[in-house]
């Protein structure tokens, strides 16, 4: 509880992770390993977990060499091809507002008319005009600003024990319309052995050989080719072999 102790207590999701301005990076005065961990924070913010393979390199080196701030770094990510993939595409416009405020500005959706108004605009002007209304707002810039990290806010609340639930946990970055779809599109193997073995088969291969037939189909070519194989050898050999010296 002392001020003039620092605290061993870990960062957490609720936060205030303050960037360091690019005057103090040049001036040495920024730590390293900090602005390690808050490019750690907000990938993880964004894309809840990022590998390696995910990073933006050129993005992190204009962080660190102060060319832009943290929200443009925020917006970057938000603007890359993983979140369109993994995000974007996954998730209708409704979904994707709320996807996108929660990380953006750390609380859920005010309603059906803020969700309705976020989605008209995407249908209109895509992604990237969702993602520049939010980072230019007045909301983000006065809790967030320029330099500070977006963090889910009110997630402890003062007299209650258990904190509410993580965003990312609450909203995962798709739902299960996105997983039936998919399903559907490409089934499993495990349920085509089953309909196979019940004599049942997916509508999908409907027009289809058996597999029965394609095996058998399979075993011809490979037996008829070995037999041409070993006929244009035995050709080839007849005619070295009758050839005598003249």
């Amino acid at each position: 509880m002392n001020a003039r102790v620092t605290s061993f207590a870990l960062a957490g999701e609720e936060c205030s992770r303050q960037s360091q301005s690019a005057a103090r990076s040049i001036a040495g005065t920024c730590d390293r390993r900090d602005l390690d961990i808050q490019i750690e924070q907000a990938y993880r913010q964004i894309f809840f977990h990022a590998f390696k393979v995910d990073r933006d390199p050129m993005l992190e080196s204009q962080l660190r060499s102060g060319q832009i701030t943290m929200r443009d770094f925020v917006r970057g990510l938000l603007l890359s091809q993983k979140f369109r993939d993994d995000f974007y595409r996954c998730n209708s416009n409704y979904r994707m507002v709320e996807q996108t405020i929660g990380r953006v500005l750390g609380r859920p959706v005010y309603g059906d008319q803020e969700r309705i108004a976020y989605s008209i605009l995407i249908a209109q002007r895509g992604l990237p005009s969702l993602v520049d209304a939010l980072l230019d707002s007045e909301e983000y810039m006065q809790t967030f600003g320029y330099d500070t990290v977006p963090f889910q806010r009110s997630r402890v609340l003062p007299g209650q024990a258990v904190g509410t639930m993580p965003f990312n946990q609450q909203a995962p970055r798709y739902q299960a319309y996105w997983r039936d779809s998919n399903a559907k599109r490409a089934p499993a193997q495990s349920l085509m052995w089953q309909n196979s073995t019940m004599g049942q088969r997916p509508a999908w291969l409907a027009n289809a050989p058996a597999p029965w037939a394609r095996k058998l189909w399979l075993n011809t070519v490979a037996a008829g080719g070995f037999v041409i194989t070993g006929l244009m050898l035995w050709i080839a050999v007849s005619m070295l072999s009758t050839g005598g010296p003249g």
